[in-house]
């Protein structure tokens, strides 16, 4: 098997963003360092050939995506792949390869990204979601590497990012349930550690108190992104004495898993309890029923990110951008004024 850049870095007692910065030559590595971990790339044989054909030319003509979490469970959100589908046609036209990054933990989130960026191995990187407080944004941005987010970014005056108002299209989703007479209505949250989650649920708040209904924290349940937890978490919700008339998914799969979960226990969506949903994923406009829920134009999303990250690479001196792109309700046949008080 050829030998690695994990191989060396583990032989020479390093991290393998250490050996990408050895690679390139980066100043902040020391010099003892740089000599010994350049021994053990001559003894074992490691030759970075496409790494220093990117230093030469100073382009990989390579993007790369960096995903939050972990590939199986990103993939089998069609967010990711639609977002994913539009960032390539931008590419394509370009002709900018994509780079895929995954990873199961924020360090070695980071880790990977920082490997890929020093070693030349991309030009520079999309992140396909941000979390509270993201110890990586924050270095891509102290360190002026070139990078833009998919998502809202708390501070924002160095970071180049595309979004969609989502504490404002969840407000206005909740607004529609509360117009259909809804007054008992859950949320079906994602993980608290992304920002879209938290604007989501600030959304959600904000139109229920708005209407004089008090926030009532036991009606929020924060899961993963996935269908199997939007299943688990309405379906206890639903078992509860003075259940929920209605609940307010932030994402399209949570609100599958609630309209899954209302069948298994005889509820009928919409008669005795309504779903809305977030995102518009492809799927949505055929499940049964089908969902009434917020469109985010995902590809639209992910053209902007790429066609941003291009300008920043053609112009590294151009001023920071932001883009918010629109959403609308779609109403479909999963919401329905609220029977029962």
């Amino acid at each position: 098997m050829p030998v690695t850049i994990k191989d060396v870095a583990r032989a020479a007692g390093v991290s393998p963003s250490t050996v990408s910065r050895v690679i390139s030559d980066h100043p902040r590595i020391s010099q003892p360092t740089k000599e010994r971990v350049r021994q053990v790339m001559k003894e074992l044989g490691y030759h970075p050939n496409a790494i220093a054909r990117s230093l030469v030319t100073q382009s990989s003509r390579t993007l790369g995506l960096v995903m939050s979490r972990a590939a199986e469970k990103a993939l089998a959100n069609p967010f990711f792949p639609e977002v994913i589908r539009g960032i390539g046609a931008v590419a394509n036209r370009a002709r900018y390869a994509l780079l895929l990054s995954t990873s199961s933990s924020p360090g070695r989130e980071l880790e990977e990204c920082l490997e890929m960026l020093e070693s030349h191995r991309v030009d520079g990187v999309i992140l396909l979601a941000s979390r509270v407080k993201d110890r990586l944004v924050a270095r891509l941005a102290r360190e002026g590497y070139p990078f833009v987010v998919v998502g809202r970014v708390p501070d924002d005056s160095r970071v180049w990012w595309v979004n969609n108002d989502n504490t404002q299209a969840a407000r206005e989703a909740v607004e529609h349930l509360l117009d259909l007479g809804h007054r008992r209505i859950a949320c079906l949250a994602g993980a608290p550690e992304y920002l879209v989650t938290q604007d989501r649920v600030a959304g959600y708040r904000q139109a229920l108190e708005a209407r004089g209904i008090p926030f009532d924290p036991e009606l929020v349940r924060y899961t993963d992104f996935s269908r199997d937890q939007g299943w688990q978490a309405a379906r206890e919700l639903l078992k509860r004495s003075g259940r929920p008339t209605a609940f307010f998914a932030t994402d399209d799969l949570l609100a599958w898993g609630a309209v899954q979960a209302a069948a298994d226990l005889g509820l009928h969506v919409p008669g005795a309890v309504s779903v809305m949903g977030f995102n518009d994923d492809p799927w949505s406009a055929y499940v049964n029923p089908p969902l009434t829920t917020v469109r985010v134009p995902i590809f639209e999303l992910g053209k902007v990110a790429a066609r941003l990250l291009l300008e920043r690479l053609q112009d590294p001196d151009a001023p920071v951008q932001h883009v918010l792109v629109p959403t609308h309700l779609v109403v479909r046949r999963s919401t329905a004024p609220c029977r029962s008080g």
